[in-house]
């Protein structure tokens, strides 16, 4: 009768998923990269809301403009942005931050720029 694995023989089964699986990894590569790049978009996107409000209510309760600027640089992601405008008893903080794109596979998306804005009444002495 003969040889009963068909007219593809196990051999050639076997480099075909091969090629296939060798195929398939950079994609999971990339993949995988693009996840952990919106998950980095969103970790910064949460420190920019928490230094803008941190800095707001540091100077809504007196503390002055430069230590309240410091404290939300040190929550911010790096070479984060910081303005703080005070007016008719507000205190308004928006911190903006760039949060480059994930390269690699991946080049061609783009950077992205995270900000977020607090505002706090200044508290009476």
């Amino acid at each position: 009768m003969g040889d009963r694995r068909g007219w593809h023989g196990g051999r050639d089964q076997r480099g075909a998923a091969t090629a296939e699986l060798a195929l398939g990894i950079p994609l999971l590569v990339a993949l995988t990269a693009g996840l952990v790049w919106m998950l980095a978009v969103g970790a910064a996107q949460v420190r920019v809301v928490d230094a803008s409000r941190e800095a707001a209510r540091a100077v809504a309760r007196g503390d002055d403009v430069t230590s309240a600027e410091a404290v939300a640089l040190r929550i911010a992601p790096e070479d984060a942005r910081v303005r703080i405008a005070e007016d008719e008893g507000r205190v308004t903080v928006t911190t903006s931050a760039r949060i480059d794109g994930p390269g690699g596979l991946l080049s061609s998306l783009p950077g992205i720029t995270v900000s977020a804005e607090a505002v706090a009444l200044v508290e009476a002495s």
